[in-house]
């Protein structure tokens, strides 16, 4: 068993070093790791197997029908919209363009499932009306980075439908509903620690707007907004699952963005399927490679002996979940949220449920501790790209995330270990137990 693990583990960070696409490297240690018990051609075999059959789900559909929900959003013009109702949101406070920004990524990104998304989009037009405004550049993309994965924990989010399927079938809906008060206190925190410094450097507020600019641009964003009511309230109240609100999510944008608003038109939509396709591949190349790794280490029994092993570090469930987290931090820093979610989740599962914490508190809690590895470096992928569209160094945005990461962290500990800012709504809503 500690050979499978050393195999396993070793395997798997030389591969990653060596610059080997995440899914080939978690293939390949798998594969490797399945020869200590049985012989080439069944490791071959098995893990292809495995591969294959992980992906026969009908939850995964929900994966493909929200990236293609968010790219069509994405290119039909309603983060524009989104982000002009940001802006009468946080008109008003010190610093509104960072608030807007917050505001925006909230909103845009709880709709496309996607904080890269989130941060291009967002991002992309906030950063020159910013660097207008007499902003620094290294504030504006630390306020855009830090706030791209509240979309994540704010549902629809594909995250938690890949933590569901992996730990054998959490309520997708109770894991939705459980992700609004984290995802809303991530973005509320983000905003006090803007506006303090917005405050302390005389950042500009915006001017007044009129009540029928409020109405105009409230009207403008009640359409892409209603999506979130359309998936949320059908899923809550029982009309439709997960996988088939995803496809309602398809067909409701792609009518906003080629009927009511037409940003695009037909010859569009063939690219953005594709560009759609392309990112689906990825994903579900990295969940099936991760679902033959996790074959490997139950059938090495690993995630038992990690459990055992952390568990004799303390009696103290403080002290182990406080360890949970520090090394999930770790990981987060780099390895992007998929892989990690689809490798640590069936190890730190049994921990949890040794102490008995509930699988939904604990989605959230894991979800909340990757958001913030994206955005730190060396590998966080809303750290790239906020840097690149803010058109700054990763060097000189740090220093700026520091404030933000500590919020961000003070809300971990709160959600680690305040069980009710995440249970609360699914038992209010759902009567979850």
């Amino acid at each position: 068993m500690a050979l499978a693990a050393l195999l396993l583990f070793g395997t798997f960070g030389v591969l990653t070093l060596l610059g080997v696409p995440i899914a080939f490297a978690i293939g390949l240690s798998a594969a490797v790791s399945f020869l200590l018990f049985m012989g080439f051609d069944q490791s071959m075999f098995i893990v292809a197997q495995q591969m294959a059959s992980g992906l026969d789900s009908f939850t995964l559909l929900a994966i493909p029908f929200f990236i293609l929900a968010g790219n069509i959003m994405n290119r039909g013009g309603i983060a524009l919209r989104l982000i002009s109702f940001a802006k009468v949101l946080g008109g008003r406070l010190p610093g509104s363009l960072a608030h807007c920004n917050v505001l925006a990524n909230m909103m845009f990104g709880s709709i496309s499932g996607s904080a890269v998304a989130a941060a291009a989009a967002v991002g992309g037009v906030m950063a020159p009306l910013q660097k207008k405004e007499g902003y620094d550049p290294a504030f504006s993309a630390a306020v855009n980075i830090a706030s791209s994965p509240t979309g994540l924990l704010i549902p629809p989010s594909t995250t938690f439908i890949v933590y569901s399927l992996i730990t054998g079938g959490t309520s997708i809906a109770a894991l939705f509903v459980a992700g609004y008060v984290p995802g809303i206190l991530m973005g509320l925190g983000l905003m006090v620690v803007a506006g303090i410094i917005a405050k302390k450097r005389g950042y500009p507020v915006a001017p007044r707007s009129t009540w029928k600019e409020v109405l105009r641009v409230t009207a403008d964003a009640i359409l892409p907004l209603s999506l979130v009511l359309i998936v949320m309230g059908g899923i809550i109240f029982g009309i439709f699952t997960a996988t088939e609100a995803s496809a309602i999510a398809v067909v409701y944008t792609l009518f906003l963005a080629l009927v009511w608003y037409r940003e695009i038109g037909l010859k569009d939509v063939p690219a953005i399927i594709l560009e759609s396709a392309v990112t689906t591949a990825i994903v579900l190349l990295m969940i099936g490679a991760s679902i033959g790794m996790s074959r490997v280490m139950a059938f090495g029994d690993i995630p038992f002996a990690l459990s055992d092993a952390l568990l004799g570090l303390s009696d103290n469930p403080i002290v182990i979940l406080l360890a949970i987290n520090i090394a999930l931090l770790i990981v987060g820093t780099f390895m992007d949220m998929t892989p990690a979610l689809l490798i640590f989740t069936p190890i730190f599962m049994p921990v949890v449920q040794d102490l008995g914490m509930d699988p939904v508190h604990f989605g959230v809690m894991m979800t909340l501790n990757l958001c913030i590895g994206i955005c730190t470096p060396p590998v966080g992928s809303a750290l790239f790209i906020g840097c690149s569209v803010g058109n700054t160094s990763i060097g000189s945005v740090i220093r700026p995330l520091l404030p933000f990461y500590a919020v961000l962290f003070v809300l971990l500990m709160l959600v680690t270990f305040v069980p009710e800012i995440s249970l609360a709504l699914p038992q209010l809503l759902l009567g979850y137990k």
